[in-house]
């Protein structure tokens, strides 16, 4: 994957334009970007590979510096969202799964009303590089794959949710494949499985599609899959609301989709 600033200026011009009309372009008397404070971001792991290909053209148009912490969207893990909030770190946006940011506009760290979608997300299985590649085409193929799995590694975030509580209650197999299966705190599933701490690893595709040794086999199948939206909403003790709103309008935006879909992801643009 190529980062955005290596782009072609002509492919470029589109994500200039939207950073233009999400009002990060204003330039002080020096004819450079206005800017007036850091913008703090948290955001998970579902949509840190867009956001760090996206975020260097927003820095560049809007003058700003774009500080980020990463974190799980749910769990008491130390640096997970809700955790980092509950410490008061500071924030200007959040990106997470929606249920996880609903919870945390009820909790009053997140403005209410303030929340957007910004991409849908699948989960997917890994496997170390040149391992052999296990069959999940099926729900029954996939129930055998992780049968005979010697262990499993799942994240401690929205995909490890679903399957330690749903997924394997569906496919029958709880008893069986829960012993052998790992939840991971405040790491990556895919680096897990490429140093063979795991056989075989499940996390969201955008997740797993960036990490060095794993071969990425490929989705739930879809009588089983679990999409999730991730959101962007506003932190409540924001110092920067107005730049907060620029950089969700900004990676909401039809010009922003195309890096986006690189990572796997399906984006929700604004209309």
């Amino acid at each position: 994957m190529k980062p955005l600033l290596s782009l072609t200026r002509r492919a470029a011009l589109p994500l200039f334009a939207a950073l233009a009309l999400a009002g990060c372009g204003s330039l002080d008397n020096a004819g450079k970007p206005a800017a007036t404070g850091d913008i703090h971001v948290m955001t998970s792991g579902g949509f840190t590979a867009a956001y760090n290909d996206l975020r260097p053209a927003f820095e560049r148009s809007s003058g700003r510096t774009v500080k980020t912490a990463y974190g799980a969207s749910m769990g008491n893990a130390d640096d997970s969202i809700p955790s980092r909030l509950a410490r008061n770190e500071p924030a200007d946006v959040v990106i997470l799964a929606r249920p996880a940011l609903d919870a945390l506009v009820a909790q009053g760290k997140v403005v209410p009303g303030s929340q957007v979608d910004l991409v849908r997300s699948s989960i997917g299985f890994a496997v170390r590089k040149g391992a052999p590649r296990p069959d999940i085409g099926t729900v029954d193929a996939l129930k055998r794959t992780l049968l005979a799995a010697p262990s499993i590694a799942y994240s401690a975030s929205a995909s490890g949710t679903y399957y330690e509580t749903e997924l394997l209650k569906k496919l029958g197999i709880e008893d069986q494949v829960k012993p052998k299966s790992r939840r991971i705190l405040s790491e990556r599933v895919g680096t897990v499985v490429a140093r063979g701490d795991a056989a075989l690893g499940l996390q969201q595709v955008s997740e797993l599609l960036p990490i060095a040794g794993i071969d990425y086999i490929g989705p739930l199948p879809a009588e089983v899959q679990r999409v999730t939206v991730f959101s962007a909403g506003i932190a409540t003790a924001s110092k920067q609301p107005e730049a907060a709103r620029q950089l969700i309008r900004y990676l909401n935006s039809p010009a922003a989709a195309p890096t986006i879909a690189k990572t796997g992801l399906e984006p929700l643009t604004a209309r």
